[in-house]
């Protein structure tokens, strides 16, 4: 069984654009599989009509053989989810009560969700930070906190929604770490960014959306295969029509060797 298939999608918005536009997409269980695209290109879009918090206009959503809409609370019970912004936590709770009031929403008894805050605490290196208030943790211990709060009900299912976007290079590194091993202990992870080497690294699969649509999809030896381009970030700017900018970044290389070095993309 496949952990979410995605048939035809579409979302228009009622005062927006087509933010879908007829998207099929395939996760396997298991799978850590990257969705990879230029800020509004339908990523999150994408990710909220998979949890619900948005409505599609049409198409076929199943999460573990689930319809999202028709059998919605075992569609959503199989996912937790990760989103970009960390001011979805409640800055009144401390870090214990968010774990522990997320789990009692999913309805989790007590002493389970207690085994369960002591084991993601630690394996989130907050152990010593369980009584401090959200207003007062870091941004990077924030950031751990909202992946902890999203495997607290133990979802079969992961998503990260841009989870390491505006964080600095160690912290990236840091969240890299705890997502494998995440996915190394059996949980299917869909992970939405515009970083390419963040997809390069983590996901054994890629697809590639621009404007509402999968324009493509596969392993990265597949797709730099296909495309006859040497790397991800070629073939990613060739698919999105911006190759004119990895010729810029070649002509800027051969004139400055130097000059490309410690930029990233997105």
């Amino acid at each position: 069984m496949d952990a979410l298939r995605i048939t035809d999608l579409k979302k228009k918005y009622r005062k927006g654009p087509e933010a879908l536009k007829g998207v099929d997409l395939t996760v396997k269980k298991g799978e850590f599989f990257g969705l990879l695209g230029p800020n509004g290109a339908g990523k999150s879009t994408l990710i909220h009509c998979v949890t619900g918090l948005a409505v599609p206009t049409s198409g076929e959503i199943k999460v573990f053989g689930k319809d999202s809409q028709k059998e919605y609370q075992a569609a959503r019970q199989a996912v937790g989810l990760s989103p970009q912004e960390v001011m979805s936590l409640d800055w009144f709770l401390n870090v214990e009560e968010t774990l522990d009031y997320h789990g009692g929403y999913y309805g989790m008894p007590r002493k389970q969700r207690q085994r369960r805050v002591d084991e993601l605490l630690k394996s989130f290196s907050l152990e010593d930070k369980r009584k401090a208030s959200v207003r007062a943790l870091s941004g990077g211990m924030r950031r751990r906190l909202v992946i902890a709060r999203a495997l607290m009900h133990k979802p079969k299912m992961l998503i990260l929604d841009e989870p390491t976007a505006g964080v600095d290079v160690e912290l990236r590194l840091e969240l890299w770490h705890y997502m494998k091993r995440v996915n190394k202990q059996g949980t299917t992870i869909l992970l939405t960014t515009h970083y390419i080497e963040e997809a390069e690294q983590l996901a054994s699969r890629v697809a590639l959306i621009n404007h509402g649509e999968i324009v493509d999809i596969g392993t990265v030896a597949e797709l730099k295969k296909k495309h006859k381009k040497k790397t991800l970030e070629d073939v990613y700017l060739a698919v999105v029509g911006r190759e004119e900018l990895a010729r810029t970044a070649k002509a800027d290389a051969e004139t400055d060797p130097g000059a490309g070095e410690g930029k990233g993309f997105g």
